[in-house]
């Protein structure tokens, strides 16, 4: 064996130890999460294994917990905004990077500027907008919220997406008699899905897990509840129930998984469209 192969082992084998290190460490909150979801005590585990096998936890979750309502307020508010913002998002990016307007350098330079603002100095002033407009304690006061932040990042993603691809493209699609219809369902929007879909991931993952805005904009009506917010209620002034708290975890993980998976194959499928396209 040659001193060069020597090595190249040697550094694989350093390689794999810290990828499993990092696995390790990257994935052991979650399992911890899960096992204990599933752990008939989970304050008094003494190992990283399931003691005590049971689905009380998520019984007690879905049932008195009211986590089934939570769960409803959730899917509603986060599928209504992955829906109106990735539409919004890609007809202002088309119109940013397709046509020439006033003030257009100005619209973005605010785009920007909106992204660089921490979320908790908008908390009053989007509080004191959506009681002006009488839609405080209401999903849709939060959908709109949810959409107004979503905007700014998705329409300056897209943007570069729709700028790289060649005006030459549309035009040859004019030349055979497309409409713009045609040519924005049939060739552009195939070559932009990766970042729509990156956008759409954005959007969906903040209307989920986010806490700060619901709690503020909701209040005390409890049927409006997001699961963020419910989650709140297993935390008690001296003690927690860790059982409900890690089976509630793991309900309001598998959604965002799910969601994932259906829109990596997009993603895929968008990436292989572009590349065939351009």
């Amino acid at each position: 064996m040659s001193r060069r192969t020597s090595r190249r082992r040697t550094s694989s084998a350093v390689k794999a130890v810290l990828v499993v290190l990092l696995l390790v460490f990257t994935l052991f909150p979650a399992w911890w999460m899960v096992s204990s979801a599933f752990t008939e005590n989970p304050s008094a585990r003494t190992s990283i294994g399931i003691e005590g096998f049971t689905l009380e936890h998520f019984s007690y979750v879905l049932t008195d917990g009211g986590f089934g309502v939570f769960l409803r307020n959730s899917a509603i508010v986060a599928l209504i905004v992955v829906l109106v913002s990735a539409l919004l998002g890609l007809l202002a990016s088309v119109a940013v990077a397709r046509f020439r307007f006033r003030f257009r350098t100005g619209i973005l330079m605010m785009i920007l500027i909106v992204q660089m603002v921490p979320l908790e100095a908008l908390v009053i002033p989007l509080f004191v907008q959506v009681r002006d407009l009488g839609m405080l304690n209401m999903l849709l006061g939060l959908i709109v919220v949810y959409v107004a932040l979503s905007l700014p990042f998705g329409i300056w993603m897209l943007r570069g997406f729709v700028a790289a691809v060649p005006v030459e493209i549309e035009e040859a699609a004019y030349l055979d008699g497309a409409s713009w219809w045609r040519m924005f369902r049939s060739v552009l929007l195939p070559l932009v899905m990766p970042g729509l879909v990156a956008t759409s991931i954005f959007s969906f993952i903040t209307a989920w897990n986010e806490f700060v805005f619901a709690l503020t904009l909701l209040g005390g009506e409890t049927g409006q509840y997001t699961v963020a917010i419910g989650l709140r209620q297993f935390f008690g002034e001296h003690s927690n129930e860790w059982g409900a708290i890690m089976a509630a975890s793991t309900v309001i993980t598998l959604p965002v998984m799910i969601f994932f998976v259906i829109v990596q194959g997009k993603l895929s499928s968008g990436l292989v469209s572009g590349s065939v396209k351009g």
